[in-house]
């Protein structure tokens, strides 16, 4: 049940625009557009063929029952910017608050994952596009199902995968959040070589991960025992001119266990 919402959720459609405190998506189907590498092309969603017999499914349309954006985040504040869903297993839960309750959500903690990285131009962009063209960009929508699998556990990173390359084949560049959420996911999975895998693909697309989302990918290899491989992963990312800085690596691991060590190994022979 999970993957038909999560397929019906990315199955774009004729484009809705949204005011700037109203999110409503269209439900009137049409060919998908030419996509080009841009990672803010608007996009609206037919969130379900069963919407027409079911109209309480389907987000309210009424002013007076609209959904309002959430506020304005706190710079200073050491809250999380948007709270996770309780049971992130719960894929069709996740699923259906999507489509009754839209991407906002998602769409602010990608732009403060992005922020916080630095990379301020590429998250204005994000959001001048919601707020100038009143669109939900296609890499914040297909970002949102990725990371609810990639949240799911280690049974759904065949899914985390599959979404990906979709949006690679409908012509929608990732930004440095959406691959930083898949090899995370695949890290947390013990899926090493996955892991590795995207985190070059993150240098090859000129994104410089940050040490958490290295971590993960280093931290399943020393899980499962597939350290010569991690030492391969590092040259490799040694050659397109990458290092990882020891005290930064120090600071944002836990400091202890055999995992720990492993790492320390692994990056800095010591």
């Amino acid at each position: 049940m999970a993957t038909v919402a999560a397929r019906r959720l990315l199955r774009p459609t004729s484009f809705t625009a949204l005011s700037s405190h109203n999110r409503i998506f269209s439900s009137t189907a049409s060919p998908p557009p030419n996509r080009s590498s841009n990672t803010n092309s608007p996009v609206s969603f037919d969130w379900s063929d069963d919407d027409d017999e079911n109209p309480s499914a389907r987000p309210s349309t009424s002013p007076s029952e609209r959904p309002t954006l959430p506020p304005p985040c706190d710079p200073f504040s050491k809250k999380p910017v948007v709270t996770d869903p309780a049971d992130p297993t719960n894929l069709q839960e996740i699923f259906h608050r999507m489509r009754t309750e839209g991407l906002t959500d998602y769409a602010i903690k990608m732009f403060d994952g992005l922020s916080k990285e630095g990379l301020t131009h590429e998250a204005l962009a994000l959001f001048s596009v919601i707020k100038d063209k009143g669109a939900m960009p296609d890499v914040v929508a297909h970002t949102a199902v990725l990371e609810a699998y990639a949240n799911a556990g280690p049974g759904h990173w065949r899914d985390a995968v599959r979404t990906y390359n979709r949006m690679l084949s409908t012509g929608i560049a990732p930004n440095a959040y959406t691959l930083a959420v898949l090899v995370k996911g695949l890290g947390a999975s013990d899926r090493w070589a996955e892991a590795g895998k995207y985190l070059l693909d993150m240098l090859d697309r000129g994104m410089r991960p940050n040490v958490a989302t290295c971590l993960a990918a280093f931290e399943a290899h020393v899980r499962m025992e597939k350290v010569e491989e991690g030492k391969e992963l590092l040259e490799k990312m040694k050659k397109k001119a990458f290092t990882l800085d020891e005290d930064a690596v120090r600071s944002s691991t836990v400091k202890r266990g055999h995992v720990f060590r492993g790492v320390i190994n692994l990056l800095f022979g010591k």
